[in-house]
């Protein structure tokens, strides 16, 4: 999580395990261009789009800015503005690409569906409409509000995800499938956690101040799942899919049902899991 938090956050601040310093950005890339190799010799259909992304770019973050732009532009910002700025905002904010790394690895680790960490860079809106979050945030911290809401809607358009710039996401966040996602403002959402598509992290009315829900670290919340208002999230729980929490669920506890209950105890990390049994 980056250290330049706004101010949302009066209760609870969140305590990060900072995963991206166990990412290695060099060996990551090393990985991608060699599976992109692999991938252009055996689909040539696809050597166009590889050139573009991965063999064109010298790093991660550039290859991050390249996909972006392509899936992002548009008439009133094309890809020709927009690819030098999101290479500006990546180079000049290592965090995004180390909290991108640990998210693309979490991906591999936990998606069956995933077998190389190219696959999320290329294919998975997850992943792409996380970091597209992850530069909105960068931006509203550094006061560029406007241009932060900007790619906050674009990618709701694009993706179908719609994360508030100022909400606080740590890193090896998987959003499977990511379908209708949507993050409050004041929201935070610490490491490891694991989110299904449909969940809602919303807020309750036209309250004011910290009103949308804290996920702490290790936490899998199931399809469907809507968190509503200031509830907290204990580390390690698993939120069974379909169901509506309306207030705190204690760690390492297993709830379902609408409204949700305690109907468990967990004795392991759900979000490394991913298993959806209650």
């Amino acid at each position: 999580m980056q250290a330049d938090q706004n101010s949302n956050t009066n209760e609870g601040s969140a305590q990060y395990t900072l995963c991206q310093s166990q990412v290695n950005l060099s060996s990551t890339w090393q990985r991608v261009c060699e599976e992109a190799k692999k991938m252009a010799d055996n689909e040539p259909a696809l050597r166009a789009l590889l050139e573009d992304v991965i063999f064109n770019s010298s790093c991660l973050e550039e290859a991050i800015a390249v996909r972006l732009s392509r899936k992002l532009a548009r008439e009133d910002m094309t890809r020709h503005e927009l690819e030098p700025l999101l290479k500006e905002i990546l180079s000049s904010d290592k965090h995004i690409v180390e909290s991108a790394t640990s998210d693309m690895l979490a991906i591999v680790d936990r998606d069956a569906a995933c077998v190389s960490v190219l696959e999320p860079l290329l294919f998975f809106k997850g992943f792409a409409s996380m970091q597209t979050y992850r530069i909105s945030h960068s931006l509203w911290n550094s006061g560029r509000r406007d241009l932060a809401l900007y790619f906050q809607s674009i990618g709701s358009e694009v993706f179908g995800v719609d994360i508030h710039p100022a909400a606080q996401i740590g890193c090896g966040i998987l959003m499977d499938h990511a379908t209708s996602v949507v993050i409050g403002e004041t929201a935070i959402v610490e490491d490891n956690v694991s989110i299904m598509h449909e969940v809602t992290l919303g807020g309750t009315g036209k309250v004011n101040g910290d009103r949308h829900p804290v996920v702490r670290t290790g936490v899998m919340i199931g399809a469907g799942t809507k968190i509503l208002g200031r509830v907290e999230i204990g580390a390690y729980t698993k939120i069974g899919a379909g169901s509506v929490v309306l207030k705190d669920i204690a760690s390492k506890k297993t709830a379902v049902g609408v409204p949700a209950v305690v109907v468990g105890e967990v004795h392991d990390c759900p979000a490394e899991l991913m298993d959806q049994e209650i």
